[in-house]
């Protein structure tokens, strides 16, 4: 009996490690978790989306620059000769300037966001919810109906804004139309807008700053000023890089507000293009599509070269836990 017992259990036995051990050269089967085309099949999309609208138009753009289009369509190989224009172009250098002076204005808005999160980053503030809400309003809103609203309040006869200033007796101005005052108003009007976005990334970043931190400061004496930018902005250093980042690509592509806030016929245009409306310009008014994608590639080095500056920059002031 014992006999049968021991060949009835050393045979699983047996059958488990003829299982375990394999002949040399045969290969193990693979789990349906460790094969390579689920990996594929979740990366696939957003690969086809990457190739279909960001890497194949680059591609195109960059062989298009060096071409010229016919008057009747069609298209010839130019070599680089619509680099050589774009390099004598004067209208390229003030697009260029308008360009960077919006940039730098647009960059003001940081560290009023950062004053507006830290403000809504307070405990005990009533109706919090409902601020945040109102600050974000104007991310979600179309362009165009920002710019239409603020194109009523910059109206230089029955504008929102001249009718104020004249409360306190100061003279209101043609805001749209002044070359001195049209791109520090449309810079305000990209600030106000996209200052939801930043207030909601700020507040992330400051929600996760440990409450130790701040309280052994408190034991240490110091004040809210002192643990603003001696605890509290180093912590918050890579939100603000991130910001930074996509604050400078967004203010070097402006187009929208500066189209449908003045118009081609404006007087102040020259010195309020900026080099998206130069390609817009050279490639949908004067069908000019070879010199459109030059600037467009242009364009695309540029926040290249200013991206990696950055990114150089922030080992020196950003602070990672």
């Amino acid at each position: 009996m014992s006999d049968l017992i021991a060949q009835r259990t050393s045979a699983p036995i047996a059958e488990l490690d003829r299982g375990r051990t394999r002949a040399p050269g045969s290969r193990r089967r693979r789990s349906p978790g460790r094969s390579p085309w689920w990996a594929l099949l979740f990366i696939g999309p957003t690969a086809l989306g990457l190739l279909a609208f960001y890497i194949w138009p680059t591609i195109r753009t960059f062989i298009i620059s060096f071409t010229k289009t016919g008057p009747f369509g069609g298209s010839e190989f130019v070599g680089i000769d619509n680099y050589l224009r774009l390099a004598q172009d004067p209208e390229l250098i003030g697009a260029l300037f308008n360009t960077a002076k919006y940039t730098v204005i647009a960059l003001i808005g940081i560290p009023i966001a950062i004053a507006i999160a830290a403000l809504l980053n307070t405990a005990g503030l009533r109706g919090r919810s409902a601020y945040r809400t109102l600050y974000f309003i104007p991310v979600v809103t179309m362009p165009a109906a920002i710019a239409l609203v603020w194109r009523m309040i910059y109206n230089g006869d029955y504008g929102v804004l001249n009718q104020f200033l004249g409360i306190f007796g100061i003279p209101g101005n043609s805001w749209l139309t002044d070359p001195d005052t049209t791109l520090i108003a449309i810079a305000i009007v990209g600030i106000w807008a996209g200052l939801g976005t930043n207030i909601v990334i700020f507040l992330a970043g400051l929600q996760g700053i440990p409450d130790t931190i701040l309280e052994a400061a408190d034991l240490d004496g110091a004040g809210p000023i002192r643990k603003f930018f001696s605890i509290t902005i180093p912590l918050l250093s890579p939100s603000i890089f991130f910001v930074s980042v996509i604050s400078v690509i967004g203010a070097l592509q402006v187009f929208d507000l500066v189209y449908m806030m003045l118009g081609r016929n404006n007087p102040a245009m020259p010195n309020t293009r900026t080099i998206v409306y130069l390609f817009y310009e050279a490639g949908f008014i004067d069908n000019d599509r070879g010199y459109a994608a030059a600037v467009a590639f242009l364009l695309l080095i540029i926040i290249l070269i200013l991206t990696v500056v950055q990114f150089r920059l922030q080992k020196k002031w950003v602070h990672y836990e």
